[in-house]
């Protein structure tokens, strides 16, 4: 098993892709828009990703926030909200904010589950702050460290009562960014000091079966590499300080932020600690060389992905149907809107 997480270029497996993904068997994929039609189709695709695996706990991946990212959207799926509604909910009433983001999460898994998705990248855990790029903006659950925690484990737990495992991110913490990852690489500047409120939920929240860094620099703690490729934060940050030790990914190595071919880029992020590279575009040039470029996956990183995917073994919660969940969600944050 190769450490990298693969995209696909459309709504069915190529016989290149194929022959590929056999020869290689990368630890998982991610889907975007470009690969779902319908519910049919995204199962069928799903099964065939797990029959090429040999396996049924294969990691399969989206970004589905809610919001505007949501790669299933209307009208064969329900539009999900996004983080920032749940933040409006809290200021009024904490414990109906909590209920209604696990609600809005159970739903989402059992969403996901039913077409065989077996992992969510959410929830974003960054601290929103002013004056920061809008790249976070409204994914985040607030600005108070606290209240980001406390969303944000409403959401893991109710992703795994839904069918599916959450992914917490963007390690070490994005929300300081003035500028967007996708396009330029982001230097954040605050002192380590400052930085301790970004690290505040990824700390409370540390036992999370997955994680994903962000391609920012910080010059804090190393002035020469973003996050995603500095083994000082990824070794004394991520692992040290927030003591996380679950599975780690990397963000998407297309992002702008970082320069380099997507073979060095993928060497690099697991040279400097993460566990699993993120190729997302499903370019087959790119696919082949890091497939080439990358060792097997390490011990460590295989017992780690074992681990996250056990923590959904048991399935979604049948007591708890989407349109239950659907309902419960939006009878609560109607106080917010009362």
């Amino acid at each position: 098993m190769k450490p990298v997480i693969f995209g696909l270029a459309g709504e069915t497996v190529s016989d290149e892709e194929r022959a590929l993904f056999k020869a290689c068997e990368p630890a998982g994929y991610i889907l975007f828009g470009r690969n779902i039609r319908d519910k049919a189709q995204l199962r069928a695709l799903t099964d065939d990703l797990r029959a090429i695996a040999g396996r049924d706990d294969l990691f399969i991946l989206i970004d589905q926030e809610g919001g505007r990212v949501a790669r299933m959207s209307p009208p064969v799926w329900p539009a999900f909200p996004a983080a920032g509604a749940f933040d409006a909910l809290y200021e009024i009433a904490p414990s109906s904010a909590i209920e209604a983001a696990r609600c809005n999460a159970r739903a989402l898994g059992a969403m996901l589950r039913e077409v065989g998705i077996t992992a969510n990248a959410a929830p974003v855990l960054d601290v929103r702050q002013p004056g920061a790029s809008e790249v976070v903006g409204d994914r985040s659950f607030g600005g108070e460290p606290m209240r980001v925690a406390a969303l944000g484990r409403a959401t893991l737990e109710g992703l795994r009562a839904g069918g599916v495992v959450g992914c917490i991110k963007h390690m070490p913490g994005h929300g300081r960014a003035l500028v967007d990852s996708h396009k330029e690489l982001p230097h954040v500047d605050a002192s380590g000091w400052d930085l301790e409120m970004d690290l505040a939920p990824f700390r409370t929240l540390n036992q999370a079966p997955v994680g994903m860094t962000c391609h920012c620099l910080y010059t804090a703690w190393d002035a020469q590499r973003p996050a995603s490729l500095s083994p000082i934060v990824i070794g004394e940050i991520i692992r040290g300080a927030i003591g996380f030790d679950g599975l780690l990914l990397s963000d998407d190595l297309d992002m702008k932020a970082l320069n380099g071919t997507p073979d060095d880029l993928a060497a690099g992020v697991i040279e400097a600690g993460c566990d699993i590279a993120l190729n997302c575009w499903g370019r087959m040039d790119e696919m082949t060389a890091i497939a080439a470029r990358l060792p097997e996956i390490s011990d460590v990183s295989r017992a780690r992905l074992d681990r996250a995917m056990a923590t959904i073994a048991a399935g979604a919660d049948a007591d708890w149907p989407i349109e239950r969940s659907l309902a419960t969600r939006d009878a609560l944050l109607a106080k917010s809107a009362a």
